[in-house]
């Protein structure tokens, strides 16, 4: 059970770059780590995990700060 999240987070991961909005490239990506971790917690990996804890805190923080700055600014 544990391969096939590890190939989805793959997927996943490797179809982000097909995503013109960088805000949305950053979700997709989130996504996958989000399911990097979960295969990591399968697995018991320890550094899988911690890898992909900071790879969606940043990519979820980026996310939303790009997403901030492309709003429009109402007056």
């Amino acid at each position: 059970m544990s391969d096939w999240i590890g190939w989805l987070a793959t997927a996943i991961f490797a179809t982000s770059y097909f995503f013109r909005n960088p805000v949305t490239m950053r979700w997709v990506q989130a996504g996958a780590a989000i399911c990097w971790i979960v295969y990591g917690i399968l697995l018991h990996a320890t550094p899988v995990i911690a890898a992909n804890l900071i790879v969606v805190t940043l990519a979820v923080l980026t996310a939303w700060r790009s997403a901030a700055l492309q709003a429009p600014v109402k007056q």
